[in-house]
């Protein structure tokens, strides 16, 4: 963001201070963004406190009141006899959300602010869920991939391809699932997708129709559920506890579901692990009912105590189990590349629905992904993107302290959750952070059915620990 030089230039740039409530405090406020945002850079002269209630319209005597409200938290100093400037060491942060992003975060709505919701506009804050861990090692190796497959083009990029993906990167993907995640699957199985929503998308259109009943999550990655319901399904929320799905309460709700959507590595958004009695109790509901697991196991590489847990499919003897997968989470979702993995009955037909509705997968984007699995590049990035998250995490927990939360620090993943009282208000708090320049999301709002836990779902990946923790602090002293 440009820094202001003059006082007309950032005097016009404050928006009309609203009439009703304390000005001073409006005033604060909208100086403190600016200057956190670095739009006054440390040591900007500010104009004086006569000027400033003349350009709003207001007494000099709230001007003066904002203006030591500034220096009394360290934002400005005050000079003898020279004026009042911005403080030489100030904390930074991110540009706010735009004030339409903002008004929909407020409504308390059942939508939820997602980074990008709101186009180019959104600048992702500390705490935000869905930022990639991808560091200047990777970057640059993925610069050199991309530019090789530019430069010495192969002929895939001049015609129409495989609507399943480039033949090499799934047997790529297969070999590492087997490895890493405990995947029993051929290359033809793989179906390359354009992240996990497309993944969820592809299996809903393969398996069901409008009015098939469906068991969620009760809380739900958001995303799922909507996608469930504007396809026109009957959606059974069923109870999480600590074990994961409580299939005993899915199978008394609506025994005859034709598939159920899961996240059972690490639950979104209690980060509960689905217990091994819960998977064999599942698949066999699965199996007897002639039903879909649809598992969505999409941060699993970041476990920080032994290794990652087995994925369901990996113990799915029957083949109910279609297995999404996104490289989102580990690389860039600018990427746009997930997977799919289809039991052998749904392969034709689910490659079919792919081709009709995206034709193939970008072939510059698999080259290079193809070659950095092979050339062993992913591995380690995966191993340095876990060191940063896990020492985010810690710092993220240990800055919360101090603060009305419940934290659990998760073993696995890219988010914790911090549970709050049942008679808070977690959306407010959630519009609180946001004002702080931190992002984590309520969690009530996740949940269908009227049982709801209060808490607040942050994210720790894609910001440096110490940005991520004062952040953090930020939020927990105006609590």
């Amino acid at each position: 963001m440009e820094k202001l030089r003059t006082n007309s230039d950032w005097s016009a740039a404050i928006p009309v201070l609203p009439k009703e409530g304390p000005r001073r405090v409006a005033l604060y406020r909208a100086l403190r963004q600016m200057i956190e945002t670095g739009q006054l850079g440390p040591g900007a002269k500010l104009p004086t406190t006569r000027d400033i209630a003349r350009r709003f319209g207001m007494s000099r005597g709230a001007a003066v009141a904002a203006y030591d409200m500034l220096v009394a938290e360290g934002f400005a100093e005050a000079r003898v006899g020279a004026g009042t400037y911005v403080a030489e060491a100030v904390p930074l942060i991110r540009p706010q959300l735009t004030a339409q992003a903002q008004m929909r975060a407020g409504k308390g709505a059942e939508r939820v602010l997602e980074p990008g919701d709101d186009g180019d506009d959104v600048v992702p804050l500390p705490g935000m869920l869905g930022c990639s861990t991808a560091d200047e090692t990777t970057l640059r190796i993925f610069r050199t991939l991309m530019n090789r497959s530019l430069m010495q083009p192969t002929r895939r990029h001049f015609q129409y391809n495989d609507p399943a993906g480039s033949h090499a990167l799934r047997v790529e993907i297969a070999a590492y699932l087997k490895t890493a995640r405990g995947v029993l699957c051929r290359p033809d199985q793989i179906i390359m997708t354009a992240g996990t929503q497309q993944g969820l998308d592809l299996a809903v259109r393969t398996l069901l129709s409008p009015g098939d009943p469906v068991w969620i999550e009760d809380p739900c990655y958001l995303a799922a559920r909507e996608l469930f319901q504007a396809a026109g399904l009957e959606v059974t929320p069923v109870p999480v506890d600590g074990e994961g799905i409580n299939v005993e309460a899915g199978i008394a709700l609506r025994p005859d579901a034709k598939a159920v959507y899961v996240t059972p590595s690490h639950q979104y958004p209690l980060g509960v692990t689905l217990s091994m009695a819960r998977r064999l109790s599942l698949i066999d509901w699965a199996q007897d009912a002639g039903a879909y697991i649809i598992e969505d196991d999409y941060d699993s590489e970041f476990r920080f105590a032994g290794p990652p847990l087995s994925a369901l499919q990996g113990i799915d003897a029957q083949g109910r189990v279609i297995y999404v997968g996104t490289f989102s989470k580990t690389l860039l979702p600018g990427f746009r590349i997930g997977y799919l993995v289809a039991p052998d009955e749904l392969c034709e037909r689910m490659l079919t629905i792919r081709r009709l509705t995206d034709r193939f997968p970008s072939t510059l984007a698999e080259e290079a992904l193809t070659e950095f699995l092979r050339d062993g590049h992913f591995s380690a990035h995966v191993k340095r993107a876990r060191r940063r998250v896990k020492a985010a995490r810690d710092a993220l927990v240990a800055a919360l302290q101090g603060g009305p939360f419940a934290v659990t620090q998760p073993e696995q993943g890219l988010h914790l959750l911090a549970g709050l009282p049942d008679d808070a208000d977690d959306r407010a708090l959630a519009r609180l952070a946001l004002d702080s320049g931190f992002g984590p999301r309520a969690l009530s709002p996740l949940y269908a059915r009227e049982a709801r836990r209060k808490g607040l779902v942050i994210g720790f990946s894609g910001f440096p620990a110490v940005e991520l923790a004062d952040a953090a602090r930020r939020f927990v002293a105006r609590l």
